[in-house]
C-alpha cells in the first residue's frame, strides 16, 4: 500500500484530498498544525509545522507521494503579511522539497493557483510563482518528479468564512444579507472541493508527471449570478449589497495576464452541479449555525441585487 503524506491535510481542500486518497486505498498520513477535525478511520495524524525541518522530515519517512496544501492561503491576509508569506509559502515549500528529495518521493504534488497567470494576487501570487520555480528546479537539479496543480475558485463543505461562497451563505443565514466588495460582474470558474480532490488524484497519472495542470470549474459564472442563486434557494428575503470595489488583490474577469509555463486543464466527469453544490453548502452552514430552514418565504418574483 502506497503512503501519501498530505501537508495541510486538516484544511479545506487538503482534508478532501486525504479522504479521496483513503477511498483509493492509499495509506494516508495527515500533517497539520493541529489535529484535523476531519480525520477519517485509518488515517494517521501528525502534528507539526512546515517551517520545522525535523518534523517535516519525520513525517516524510516512507512516503511515495507528497501533497502540499500547507501555508498561507488567503490572498487578502497574505497581502498584509509579506514576510510571513515568504516564511510559510516559500521557505516552507523548500523545506518540503528538500525532505521529499532525500526521502526519494515518487511524486511531489504542489497546490498552486490560477493567480500565477495574473498581475493580481499580491504577495500570495508572487509566493506561488516563486514556489513553482523551486519545484521545477528541484526536478532539473535533483530529479524530483512533480505535478503542479493550479486551482481556481473552490467551494464546498469544510470551507471557512474567508471562502467567498461559504461567507455569503453564512451571512445570509445569520444576518439575512449578502455583501460583496465588487460589482458582481467578476467572472469565476468555481470548482467543488470534491471534484478538485478527484482531479487531484487523477493528476497522479503518468501523463501529468512534471506537468502544470489547471483545475477549475467547467464554466465561468458571474459572481452576481451566484449570489442571486443563493438568494433564490433560501426560504426568506435576503438583502444584497455590492460595494463596487474588488481591490487590486483579486482579478476581475480573467487571471491571464502573466504567462508562465502553460498548463493543461483537467475536468472531472461527472462533476458536481453548481446548484446542487450550493444547496449542500447551505445545508452544511445551516446545520452548524442551527438555523431553521422552514421559515416563511416572503418573495414576490425575482429579487434584483
Amino acid at each position: 500500500m502506497s503512503l501519501a503524506v498530505v501537508f495541510g491535510g486538516g484544511g479545506f481542500l487538503g482534508s478532501h484530498v486525504a479522504d479521496e486518497l483513503t477511498a483509493k486505498d492509499f495509506q494516508v498520513r495527515v500533517f497539520d498544525l493541529k489535529p484535523s477535525r476531519y480525520l477519517s478511520d485509518g488515517q494517521e495524524m501528525t502534528i507539526g509545522d512546515i517551517t520545522d525541518t525535523d518534523s517535516v522530515r519525520k513525517a516524510m519517512e516512507g512516503a511515495q507521494y507528497v501533497f502540499h496544501f500547507a501555508g498561507l492561503a488567503d490572498i487578502d491576509e497574505a497581502s498584509n503579511r509579506p514576510r510571513d508569506t515568504v516564511l510559510l509559502n516559500i521557505l516552507g515549500t523548500v523545506n518540503l522539497l528538500e525532505a521529499a528529495r532525500d526521502a526519494g518521493v515518487e511524486r511531489f504534488v504542489f497546490a498552486s493557483t490560477v493567480y500565477v497567470y495574473s498581475n493580481a494576487g499580491s504577495f500570495y501570487r508572487a509566493s506561488k510563482q516563486a514556489c513553482e520555480h523551486y519545484v521545477e528546479v528541484f526536478r532539473e537539479k535533483y530529479g524530483l518528479p512533480f505535478t503542479i496543480l493550479r486551482y481556481g475558485s473552490l467551494y464546498g463543505r469544510r470551507s471557512d468564512q474567508k471562502n467567498t461562497i461559504s461567507g455569503l451563505i453564512r451571512d445570509a443565514l445569520e444576518h439575512r444579507t449578502m455583501s460583496y466588495p465588487g460589482d458582481g460582474e467578476e467572472l469565476r470558474e468555481y470548482i467543488h472541493a470534491q471534484d478538485a480532490a478527484i482531479a487531484t488524484l487523477q493528476a497522479l497519472g503518468d501523463e501529468y508527471a512534471n506537468k502544470h495542470v489547471i483545475l477549475t470549474g467547467a464554466t465561468a459564472m458571474r459572481v452576481k449570478d451566484v449570489i442571486h442563486m443563493i438568494s433564490e434557494m433560501l426560504p426568506f428575503e435576503v438583502d444584497v449589497d455590492f460595494g463596487h470595489h474588488e481591490g487590486a488583490e483579486h482579478y476581475r474577469i480573467t487571471p491571464y495576464s502573466f504567462n508562465p509555463k502553460v498548463g493543461k486543464k483537467l475536468i472531472v466527469n461527472p462533476f458536481v452541479d453548481m446548484g446542487q453544490g450550493i444547496l449542500d453548502c447551505i445545508a452544511d452552514a445551516a446545520a452548524h449555525l442551527d438555523v431553521d430552514g422552514d421559515q416563511d418565504r416572503d418573495r414576490d418574483g425575482d429579487q434584483d441585487g
